[in-house]
């Protein structure tokens, strides 16, 4: 399951252009969530993580569902010295905005970035300035 860490950052290298200001944003959030995905719930026993990437004029929804985890969620952890317990930080900390829903037992974490106008009128560099809908890719990695 460990290497679903390395399928979700290739997953995402591979459909955000390699230029694009917030690639390292996005790909350093995947990897948190998905490792939390796997540390935290089911998915890490044998179970599936999925990662969904919806991409937009302006926008990208970055989205990671796991197997469940008996009824807990996510949440910010209190400010500690330990060396674990930050990834939901690191989640806040760059993504514009995030959060969770449930989809039956599942929690899928969800994270939102935004890019800014450039010069050349295309708010978002690597996506068509005729998309005005999110358009969605997925990986999904694990045993079963």
């Amino acid at each position: 399951m460990r290497r679903s860490v390395a399928y979700a950052r290739r997953f995402l290298r591979d459909m955000v252009p390699q230029a694009h200001p917030l690639l390292d944003d996005l790909v350093t959030v995947g990897s948190e969530t998905v490792c939390n995905a796997i540390t935290h719930t089911d998915s890490g026993d044998g179970g599936r993580v999925t990662v969904t990437l919806l991409a937009g004029r302006g926008a990208y929804r970055l989205e990671v569902s796991d197997d469940g985890a008996g009824g807990r969620r996510p949440h910010l952890k209190a400010e500690t010295l330990a060396e674990g317990g930050r990834g939901l930080r690191v989640v806040e900390a760059l993504a514009e905005s995030w959060g969770f829903r449930t989809d039956g037992p599942r929690t899928v974490v969800w994270a939102e970035f935004r890019v800014c106008e450039n010069s050349s009128g295309n708010p978002d560099r690597g996506l068509s300035r005729a998309s005005m809908r999110l358009m969605p890719a997925a990986f999904e990695g694990g045993n079963r």
